[in-house]
């Protein structure tokens, strides 16, 4: 079973080199430049009150689906988070990874290799949308409903300690790419080069990458994510710890499988990650790269009781400013799925 894992892995891998973007750790180059950074908008294109005029209540529209979504499924939440970040990450926080399939479009971000079976939410995100659109007919952004989400789903998760104001005002793109994935998610087998250059290609520095990585302390990944960790490797210093590899092989009983991110507290928002980080008890290669020398300091910071969850909210603010759309290059889609 393992070597089925790793030569799934190796298939992603390869597949990512048809698609020019090779990934180290198999043997190929990286990309020979970065991801094209992208800009932030300018002070005042997003505020805290946009919808108190146009569409007052709409956040709360927003916070009462998202909670009613958690209740019923907890994995839910860790969904919608993963969901504000993967949008935000290619062409910007525009709800571009919203878009299905259109003969037009073929190919949108939704079905790139990094997100296809593995994205959640969607229908969440879509009964927001159906009641924002009953109160308050073509006002509030998919892109802003995604931002919102994402900042509620944190909050349940966090069982509401971690709460925080998003600001709004996000148009919603018109562009939507599979390729694109490729280029700008961090894969789950980057090295510590990768990842800090990836999140610096969004504006976002080494300590922020550290504590956006902390949102994998809930959620689950499929056991192909990480066939390059198994079988252990003992010869490698950032290698699973015995005792957890055994436990996580045990429950990959094919590539298919699913397991907890985070297998103390799966279903808490919380900083246990960076312990787990630090007892060789995580799943990517790219989370037990935080253990090397650059970024060792900012994992034990995050163990200072409220220091994550504090840092998180700001990270969390920053990265839904990322390249946001306005109205000279967006639109307010009247479905989330489809431009107008």
């Amino acid at each position: 079973m393992a070597s089925k894992l790793a030569t799934l892995a190796l298939l992603v891998a390869l597949l990512g080199c048809v698609a020019h973007t090779c990934q180290a750790g198999y043997g190929f180059p990286y990309p020979s430049s970065a991801p094209k950074k992208s800009s932030s908008p300018a002070a005042p294109t997003l505020n805290y009150a946009h919808y108190y005029r146009t569409c007052k209540g709409a956040e709360k529209i927003v916070r009462d689906v998202v909670q009613e979504e958690i209740k019923r499924n907890r994995g839910i939440g860790a969904g919608l988070i993963r969901l504000f970040f993967h949008d935000c990450f290619v062409q910007g926080c525009d709800a571009s990874v919203l878009l299905d399939k259109t003969p037009a479009n073929e190919s949108t971000e939704k079905f790139g290799l990094p997100n296809i079976g593995s994205l959640r939410g969607f229908e969440v995100i879509d009964k927001i949308k159906k009641k924002l659109e009953a109160k308050c007919k073509g006002v509030v952004s998919c892109a802003d409903i995604v931002a919102f989400a994402g900042r509620d789903a944190t909050y349940f998760l966090s069982n509401k300690k971690v709460y925080f104001e998003m600001p709004a005002g996000r148009y919603d793109g018109r562009i939507s790419s599979a390729s694109e994935t490729l280029f700008n998610l961090p894969p789950p087998f980057a090295n510590i080069t990768v990842l800090e250059a990836t999140f610096a290609a969004k504006g976002l520095n080494l300590d922020e990458m550290v504590t956006l990585s902390g949102a994998h302390t809930v959620g689950i990944s499929h056991c192909s994510s990480f066939g390059d960790r198994l079988p252990r490797n003992a010869s490698d210093p950032m290698a699973m710890n015995p005792r957890f590899a055994s436990s996580v092989t045990r429950k990959c009983k094919s590539a298919s499988s699913t397991v907890d991110q985070d297998f103390k507290t799966p279903n808490k928002l919380d900083n246990q990650y960076y312990k787990n980080v630090l007892n060789h008890e995580v799943l990517f290669t790219s989370d037990a790269a935080l253990e090397s020398s650059k970024t060792k300091r900012l994992v034990k910071q995050n163990l200072i009781p409220n220091m994550w969850e504090t840092k998180f909210k700001q990270a969390m603010r920053k990265m839904g400013s990322i390249a946001v759309k306005t109205k000279a290059n967006g639109e307010i889609r009247r479905n989330c799925r489809l431009i107008n």
